[in-house]
């Protein structure tokens, strides 16, 4: 029996953990450790007295079949209405036989796809849509502008060597400057200018002014072409309380199947000898415990790995400064329990409320620190302790571990998100019921700093035959949870079939397409 060590459980790491053990003939066992003391990763989802947090957003939605099948199968589609799609008399295509998200828990939602950007303080399409209320929010001169300054990005192309450049060629500078290069360094603490467009590649891929008009046309004179049109989702599935409680299920089942997870176990040390990885070390309530594996899968943050792997024996030099070099951004969120909120729904889609129906606002007010504003109610209406009489929002910033904003206190830094709401008019600070905080480390691995030698950090990894590197920081790439759990599925291929090569755990999400767009 192989002894397979699973680093991080999360998307990637259960995943893996559960396909190695779901037909095993007792060839493997499989034990996962787990830095905190719940899994789910940077997908968890946080229960604040009744009303339930989803860290960051998590949408249920694959172009990989198999990722889809996989949470079909741990949480089957619902059957009938969900709350507040009954009260509101909202259809959903539902699945026959399907449960009752009123009585059963274990159950998919079929959820509505809304998220806009507030900015002028009004709201654009997200991504950017050339329709009549676009031009009309944006104003004659601004919309002139930015007509001109495509135009010129047509017949005038930028060398594409940083992510401001890759902007610009795509929608110009005046739209650049209005929806991408504010929002861009506050997510980032980086101007755009400054950024790799890699990133650009990877969560933009074929978004652009000529895609929008190409498709705005060929709807607006019904044209039928060879090709199969690509558009936005319009739904995606979403867990009745929210995308932890599919990663606790999820977890059942690999206890199920006879794998151990082992939370509050801290990798610090990896050894190696002979080319292999021969154990982990771990901080377990301030005590060293040593795990001896033939195979190991790693999902916790590159940068840490190659550390930990440093402090157990001498790492080869340039290795380990591309991995110490490798940049991050961490994450706050502040879930603000209120009254109300003062945004208008001039849509024609109904809410609990009457509240607006998106489930992220991407906020490019300038003079706010904010990045995006979560509308838990509008994710599943089981979120929400008491969802006819309040609103849970969760509001997110980014930091940098040790900022400013890292070291406010709960009260100072939920202060700070509601003064900033209120400055807004999205609330009245009267209207704040409850607060809470989570931090989240190492959210969003970036794209600039050493992350240029990626590829040589890639060979040094890989010449360690029983290492797989898997999930978005196992990666340093900035996957979903999909190609998290597609970089753990391969990984398992490779193991089962003994294949050397990882080239196909590294490829995932490397398709140039958007990754909310279906065919």
């Amino acid at each position: 029996m192989k002894k397979v060590i699973i680093i991080g459980a999360g998307p990637a790491g259960l995943t893996a953990g559960y396909e190695l053990l779901k037909d095993n003939n007792g060839e493997y066992e499989v034990i996962i450790l787990e830095a905190d003391n719940r899994i789910g990763g940077i997908s968890k989802t946080v229960n604040v007295d009744g009303n339930r947090m989803d860290l960051g957003g998590h949408r249920f939605f694959s172009k990989d079949e198999e990722v889809m099948n996989f949470w079909k199968e741990l949480m089957p589609l619902q059957g009938e209405n969900s709350f507040d799609d009954k009260k509101l008399e909202r259809e959903k295509p539902l699945v026959v036989g399907g449960p009752n998200p009123e009585t059963d828990d274990k159950v998919m939602l079929i959820r509505d796809r809304v998220s806009r950007i507030y900015y002028l303080k009004k709201f654009f399409d997200y991504p950017i849509s050339l329709k009549l209320e676009t031009f009309t929010n944006m104003g004659l001169v601004r919309t002139i502008k930015a007509g001109f300054s495509y135009l010129k990005c047509i017949f005038v192309k930028r060398p594409e060597d940083s992510l401001e450049n890759f902007y610009i060629n795509r929608f110009g500078k005046v739209l650049y400057s209005m929806f991408f290069e504010k929002y861009t360094e506050k997510l980032w603490g980086r101007h755009p200018s400054q950024i790799s467009a890699d990133w650009g590649a990877q969560r933009v891929k074929g978004v652009s002014i000529s895609a929008v008009l190409k498709n705005g046309l060929k709807k607006l004179f019904r044209i039928n072409s060879k090709e199969v049109e690509t558009s936005l989702i319009e739904q995606f599935w979403y867990p009745k309380y929210g995308p932890g409680q599919l990663w606790e299920t999820l977890a059942e089942e690999v206890e199920k199947c006879g794998g151990k997870i082992l939370k509050d176990h801290e990798v610090s040390g990896i050894t190696v000898k002979d080319g292999k990885i021969v154990s982990v070390e771990c901080i377990v309530r301030d005590v060293i415990k040593e795990i001896e594996g033939d195979i190991f899968i790693s999902s916790m943050p590159v940068k840490d790995l190659v550390v930990a792997m440093n402090s157990k024996q001498e790492v080869e030099k340039e290795a380990l400064e591309i991995a110490q070099g490798l940049p991050y951004r961490d994450f706050i969120t502040a879930g603000l329990l209120v009254k109300k909120l003062n945004l208008r729904n001039k849509t024609d889609m109904k809410t609990i409320g009457n509240i607006v129906p998106d489930c992220w606002i991407y906020v490019q007010e300038p003079e706010v620190k904010m990045g995006r504003i979560q509308i838990f109610n509008n994710w599943s209406p089981y979120l929400v302790k008491d969802i006819e009489n309040t609103v849970w929002i969760g509001v997110e910033y980014f930091a940098n571990e040790g900022d400013e904003l890292w070291n406010m206190t709960e009260k100072e830094f939920t202060s700070f998100a509601a003064k900033e709401l209120v400055s807004m008019g999205l609330i009245e600070d009267t209207d704040v019921l409850a607060y809470h905080e989570e931090k989240v480390k190492k959210a969003y691995p970036a794209y600039f700093d050493t992350y240029k030698d990626m590829d040589k950090l890639i060979k040094y990894l890989d010449s360690f035959e029983n290492l797989y590197c898997v999930g978005r920081n196992g990666q340093h790439r900035y996957n979903n949870m999909d190609h998290s759990m597609a970089t753990a599925i391969e990984a398992v291929r490779n193991i089962k079939i003994g294949k050397k090569s990882k080239e196909n755990i590294w490829s995932v999400n490397t398709e140039n397409e958007y990754h909310e767009t279906k065919k």
